[in-house]
């Protein structure tokens, strides 16, 4: 069973790629996990890593150049993904904890009752998401865990949903992995995504548009009937 690796280090980092970020030497947590990203986070800023590579990417740990020597640095991270151009560079001057851990199977996110009252609404109102649209099911298995919503749009193609009550760049980020394994399926490919929530925020729009995933915002009450739109103000 591939484990998870937990790595304190006084360490540099280097994005190198479509963009280019520095973070200079300061004392972080490493965390290698088992499906090949890498994440660098610190002790402040919130539980979001400062710098990261999504899978699927490759870890190589090299002897660091003569010049890097002298400036201290003892062992050399390279992340490279497997699908762009783009390396995680991680300089380590002191490595002060490195331990690994078997995790085993996750049950995956249990959704607290509004997001499944979403995804049973949402079913059942299909139509929400654009004229034509049709539910293959919900809770889509996948080796990773379900997809919330699996439908057909009124072309034929197949669409993803993944539901939040809040939406943000982690719920961005499950719905780009749940895509990348659904279109590896010949019956099902090519497969687009939808992120849906209550509210989205801004940052996750745009990483979404990035990725070619559309957004959609949910009216819950309306979609539960209790909405009376023809006696609003506004």
């Amino acid at each position: 069973m591939e484990r998870v690796r937990l790595v304190i280090a006084r360490c540099s980092v280097d994005y190198v790629g479509r963009l280019k970020a520095h973070l200079p030497l300061a004392t972080r947590l490493l965390l290698v996990k088992a499906d090949g990203s890498v994440l660098v986070h610190s002790d402040g800023g919130s539980y979001k890593p400062l710098n990261w590579m999504s899978p699927p990417a490759t870890l190589r740990v090299t002897t660091p150049e003569e010049t890097d020597v002298e400036e201290g640095v003892v062992e050399q991270w390279t992340v490279q993904s497997a699908k762009t151009d783009d390396r995680l560079i991680i300089n380590i001057y002191e490595q002060l904890h490195d331990t690994s851990h078997e995790l085993g199977t996750d049950p995956g996110l249990i959704k607290d009752g509004v997001e499944a009252d979403l995804q049973r609404l949402l079913a059942e109102q299909i139509e929400t998401l654009g004229t034509g649209y049709s539910l293959i099911r919900r809770e889509y298995f996948t080796a990773i865990g379900p997809v919330d919503i699996l439908a057909r749009d009124a072309n034929g193609a197949t669409v993803a949903v993944e539901l939040k009550r809040r939406g943000d760049i982690d719920g961005v980020e499950q719905l780009t992995r749940y895509l990348e394994l659904l279109n590896r399926d010949p019956l099902l490919a090519p497969v687009r995504g939808i992120f849906a929530a209550q509210q989205i925020k801004p940052q996750a729009k745009v990483l979404a548009n990035d990725r070619g995933i559309a957004c959609v915002t949910l009216d819950y009450d309306a979609m539960r009937g209790v909405d009376d739109s023809e006696s609003r103000l506004f």
